[in-house]
């Protein structure tokens, strides 16, 4: 049976072996939900079909690859402060303690070394928070599949990392959730996805003009409301009014699909008061899928930034807490940030990057 604890420090006879083997590292990027987040959620996606417009952000997510002692995987999560050590066999328990590593580890082993366990070390580390509403988890596991891609030499391509990652998170753990995540953090980039039956997926890459996206970067805001949660509650409730046919949810979430293709538009042709407008709707189309999406934090928060100049708001993710992004007239951010901060808010702005998942060898 396999055993588990705590690790420390490596030794240096393990040190010294790790050093003599190339380490391979893989880096995703977190996503903002520009639109029509939600509509990407089944059975919503499969019955109507979702559309929604994103865009990855210089937050990245990593994962490191290194040798482990012989006969042991060696899992580890900075940001949890936790590492565990199994006997190297296939496939590793789920049992609550890093299951996103295990379960991705078990189906790149299942699936391509025929069930084979092999050792290493594979450590993970986030540069947002978990429970984020920034696609954290879904990315997390799209950086591992790539490290472990990059480890294997497998040839996967972006539609087969995203695929993998979302079959680990919905089919294997079971957790509940949408599509949109895996195939921002493996594309990159602005993208128009397209969601239909049999969790097909279309990623239409946007060529926005530079200066569109740099006015863009210029006016956006992100503030952290302090409360991380966990989506999934959240996202069964949107399950349930869709599937019981719940009119004003299933309206709304029509609504939040036509947003995402008004998105589009507005950032192809630069026209930012409509992007404003679309994002103003778009939140108040998101309230009414389901309990618990707004809640009085982030409505104070979005009251704040609004008195103080900004043009626009909406919570990224599943909504209930993490971060919500807002439109601000440059001449406005600072006014925005200090009244944000005086409510005790960490504001800051973000970058867009182009490139998705990523690995490389060092």
């Amino acid at each position: 049976m396999a055993r588990q604890g705590e690790i420390g420090a490596m030794s240096a006879g393990a040190a010294g072996r790790a050093r003599a083997e190339p380490r391979v590292r893989a880096r995703a990027p977190l996503r903002l939900g520009l639109a029509g987040g939600g509509t990407d959620v089944s059975p919503y996606a499969d019955l109507h079909g979702g559309a929604v417009m994103n865009v990855t952000i210089d937050r990245y997510i990593y994962a490191s690859i290194d040798p482990a002692p012989a006969g042991e995987v060696v899992l580890e999560s900075q940001d949890l402060g936790l590492a565990v050590r199994y006997p190297a066999v296939a496939p590793l328990p789920l049992d609550g303690r890093l299951d996103l590593l295990k379960a991705a580890y078990n189906r790149i082993m299942r699936d391509f070394l025929d069930g084979r366990a092999v050792p290493l070390r594979l450590a993970t580390y986030s540069e947002a928070p978990p429970g984020s509403g920034l696609g954290s988890s879904s990315t997390l596991v799209v950086a591992v599949v790539q490290a472990l891609a990059e480890r294997f030499s497998l040839p996967l391509g972006e539609y087969d990392i995203a695929r993998l990652a979302y079959v680990i998170e919905r089919q294997d753990l079971g957790l509940a959730g949408g599509r949109q995540d895996q195939y921002a953090a493996t594309f990159g980039g602005f993208n128009f996805m397209e969601f239909r039956a049999g969790d097909a997926v279309i990623v239409n890459p946007l060529r926005i003009k530079p200066w569109i996206a740099s006015e863009l970067e210029a006016r956006t805001l992100l503030c952290f409301t302090g409360v991380s949660r966990e989506s999934a509650a959240i996202i069964a409730e949107q399950a349930r009014n869709v599937a019981q046919g719940a009119s004003r949810s299933v309206e709304a979430m029509h609504r939040l699909k036509a947003a995402a293709v008004a998105m589009k538009e507005a950032l192809l042709t630069g026209d930012l008061d409509a992007l404003a407008a679309t994002l103003r709707e778009g939140w108040q189309s998101k309230r009414e899928m389901a309990q618990g999406i707004a809640t009085s934090t982030i409505d104070q928060a979005i009251e704040t930034a609004m008195a103080a100049g900004a043009i626009g708001g909406k919570v990224s993710g599943a909504g209930g807490g993490g971060f919500i992004m807002f439109l601000v007239p440059l001449e406005r951010r600072r006014a925005v940030t200090e009244a944000l901060a005086a409510r005790g808010h960490r504001v800051e702005g973000v970058r867009f990057t182009a490139e998705g998942a990523t690995a490389w060898r060092i």
